[in-house]
């Protein structure tokens, strides 16, 4: 099989607002454009926007793809195919304008046959349609576009089916595993083929571990699966702390000739999940420190890069988490990838809703005649990744308390899943009921077809329904910041409950100000209105920093720093702030507050210690306890003095931790912090911290203006913003405001080695660069 990027060397139109034709304008102009590709991002946001605030107030619309491939004569003969990662959405594929395939969902993968309408030796024009206009059709930001990767497959008619590699290791034990290896091969020719099949399993060091060969005859026209059994002794297991990963090379041959071949990663691990001792990882128990993340990539929109998908992977990582729930969505291959490789446990959701939509447009409309198609995309692509350990069939989908079948629904999904893949359990998000005519009890129908039970901000829950339900394992699927205590103490205390998952992790765009602060109570459910177009809810924000409430979960879950100063925004005595349930206090690390001296600050110290003492430039204002009898927050009171305020742990009476915060004087610089410097030619990516500094080189959380780059070199800025949700400036560009002292862009490779020069200026700053390298 020849398999190659058909990334490159695409053009773009974007229908006219005010145009219903489903062709592309034969009069307008193309524009250049490479994949991944969203559209969305780059348009300005308008208030009167039809995607709303659920799509935080970005322009949609239909827009056309077109590229030329030139088949050469030698492909006569043999299959030609297109896979597409992730196209949203209502995705039309022609090719010399034939239509050859339609896909509503935008986030399944699929694959187009081309071979019946290629023309040889001469330039093919493949054009795709992509309509987003129907609006609204999505509770957060979607993006437009072909915003994953496209790749070309050229293949012998007889061939490994698509995806048609699947490994599961049904034995383990600490001296082999049995890794059973099942290829579905596809014979498109006329006649019967006589095949044999190589399997061949390679160590994490590249070494060869064992090999088989399995022989059949394949009827014309026919699919025929080949399971064998092999043993890899003293296997390596695949965790969190060590994601080692093992790979399986496929060789398919008619006699001496092989006609096609194929890799496959995995890794060797055992799951387990019940009641009593809840999640079983390699036999030893684990609770499960989720995150729910959508598919944005932040400033970048949904745009899919690898680097992407990997940062957004490691940041997790590095704050503690090991588990994240694709919410509510397939997410990206690279995506899964990274976690395999990295270390990240995966819950991977297919669906938002089922038969009863969410928004007049959305998957609703097509769930009848596509449910089956798009869980066979995800369960068949996704089966071979360690990283995953649970399938969810839904998110709080209105059928989960009996409405419109819901019952039969769920075991419908759920057994296809297993059909699809045995070795994992079922669940599905549930949230209580809207209904007022409906009580908790009837979502028990649902529950019934799951293998783990997923609860929604429903901790509350937990043992009066292990009263009911003794052999029901429980995860929390959605908790919220403010709840954190509460939820992740009810994981510790309960053995049948595996873990908990916040909303969010990792703050997304739309859903827009979903966790903000208001000061009016009649305000603080519901959305945002203009100028929110971000969630705000996000442990991690936009940028990927850690907010307040993450380094309170660290505290929570036992890692990092443990201690945190808080200090809450000074507001006149007639403003009292009211949090959205998703929301958390409007608190920084920060004893920056010019203006405010001599006013009473509200100062909380998150705490992993006994006992927190606060001093304001030397002097104690007191010890305060921080056990979880307070939740582990100590709260002050202290007039603000500019200096520093420094928070010491005690633990037994004895210091066990101290924390810093000191006023910062006036910015005179710019800070350039690339995440690497070192960069592949092709499409990667570097993400650079951009700060405003003083003359001691501390970031001024107060001091924002914006700031102008210029760029050198093979390399582009492609997108750049921050975590302010209140923003009107465009995420593409060359200028962007600091908030809260910093920023971020990306830049990103042409395919071109040599070096990339990042200039960033601002207005009575001194300027600074940056060298990257690509190679």
């Amino acid at each position: 099989m020849q398999k190659q990027s058909l990334n490159h060397g695409w053009e773009f139109q974007l229908s006219a607002e005010n145009r219903r034709s489903i062709e592309p304008q034969a009069d307008a102009a193309w524009q250049p454009v490479n994949l991944p590709h969203d559209w969305s991002i780059g348009l300005d946001r308008s208030a009167d926007a039809p995607s709303g605030v659920s799509n935080g107030f970005f322009q949609m619309g239909r827009g056309f793809y077109r590229t030329t491939l030139t088949v050469p004569e030698e492909w006569r003969g043999k299959q030609v195919m297109v896979e597409f990662e992730g196209v949203y959405m209502n995705a039309e594929v022609w090719l010399n304008e034939n239509l050859v395939a339609r896909h509503p969902y935008g986030y399944t993968s699929f694959l187009v046959d081309l071979t019946p309408y290629l023309k040889f030796g001469t330039e093919n024009v493949l054009r795709v349609t992509v309509d987003n206009a129907a609006q609204t059709n999505s509770r957060w930001y979607s993006g437009s576009g072909i915003y994953r990767p496209v790749w070309l497959y050229v293949t012998e008619q007889v061939h490994i089916d698509h995806w048609g590699v699947s490994v599961t290791t049904p034995e383990i034990t600490a001296k082999a595993a049995t890794v059973r290896v099942k290829t579905e091969v596809v014979n498109q020719t006329d006649e019967v083929q006589s095949v044999s099949v190589h399997s061949a399993i390679y160590a994490p060091d590249n070494s060869l571990h064992t090999h088989m060969e399995a022989r059949g005859t394949i009827a014309a026209g026919a699919k025929m699966a080949f399971s064998r059994d092999l043993i890899v002794q003293d296997p390596q297991l695949w965790s969190p702390a060590a994601p080692r990963l093992y790979r399986v090379e496929t060789r398919v041959k008619i006699g001496d000739n092989t006609v096609d071949t194929q890799t496959t990663l995995f890794g060797i691990r055992t799951i387990s999940f019940d009641a009593h001792r809840g999640f079983l990882l390699n036999g030893q128990p684990l609770k499960l420190k989720g995150g729910c993340v959508h598919h944005d990539n932040g400033i970048l929109g949904a745009a899919s890069y690898s680097r992407a998908e990997e940062r957004k992977v490691a940041i997790h990582k590095a704050s503690g988490y090991n588990a994240i729930r694709t919410a509510h969505n397939p997410p990206s291959p690279a995506f899964l990838e990274a976690c395999d490789r990295l270390g990240m446990l995966v819950m991977d959701e297919a669906f938002d809703c089922w038969k009863l939509g969410k928004n007049p447009y959305d998957y609703h409309t097509a769930f009848e005649d596509w449910w089956q198609r798009d869980l066979e995309s995800m369960v068949r692509r996704d089966r071979n990744h360690p990283s995953i350990i649970l399938w969810s069939i839904g998110n709080e989908v209105g059928e989960r308390d009996g409405r419109s079948g819901g019952a039969a629904v769920a075991l419908m999904l759920a057994e296809e899943v297993r059909r699809l893949d045995y070795t994992r359990p079922v669940t599905s998000a549930i949230c209580g009921v809207w209904d007022k005519n409906r009580t908790w009890e009837d979502t028990d129908a649902v529950f019934a077809a799951l293998d783990v039970g997923g609860y929604n901000y429903q901790w509350k829950q937990y043992v009066p329904d292990h009263e009911r339900y003794p052999e029901r394992v429980m995860v929390g699927c959605e908790s919220t910041a403010m709840e954190a205590f509460e939820s992740w103490n009810s994981v510790l205390d309960l053995d049948y409950v595996i873990g908990d998952f916040v909303w969010t992790s990792l703050d997304y765009l739309g859903e827009s100000g979903i966790g903000r602060v208001t000061f009016d109570p009649s305000t603080s459910k519901g959305l945002g209105n203009y100028p929110w177009h971000q969630a705000n809810c996000g442990d991690l924000d936009l940028c990927g920093y850690k907010r307040p409430q993450s380094y309170y979960r660290d505290i929570l879950w036992g890692t990092g720093n443990p201690l945190y100063i808080a200090v809450h925004t000074p507001l006149p005595a007639e403003k009292t702030p009211v949090l959205t349930y998703w929301g958390w206090p409007d608190v920084h690390p920060s004893w920056t507050w010019t203006g405010c001296e001599g006013q009473v600050m509200k100062v909380d110290v998150y705490s992993a210690c006994e006992q927190v003492e606060l001093l304001l430039n030397g002097q104690s204002l007191g010890r305060k306890p921080a056990t979880k009898a307070e939740r582990h927050i100590a709260a002050f009171e202290v007039p603000y003095t500019p200096g520093e305020l420094k928070a010491v742990g005690y633990t037994n009476n004895e210091k066990s931790a101290e924390q810093v915060l000191c006023t910062v004087d006036t910015p005179t610089g710019i800070r350039l912090t690339p995440e690497i410097t070192r960069l592949k030619a092709s499409d990667d990516l570097c993400y650079v911290q951009v700060e405003i500094v003083d003359e001691n080189g501390r970031m001024h959380p107060a001091a924002d203006r914006p700031v102008f780059f210029s760029i050198k070199g093979p390399g582009s800025l492609i997108a750049l913003g921050s975590a302010d949700p209140l923003s009107s400036e465009p995420y593409q560009g060359h200028s962007r405001t600091t908030f809260e002292g910093r920023c971020l862009v990306i830049v990103k490779t042409n395919g071109q080695p040599g070096d990339i020069i990042l200039r960033a200026q601002a207005d009575g700053l001194d300027g600074a660069d940056v060298r990257l390298t690509s190679e």
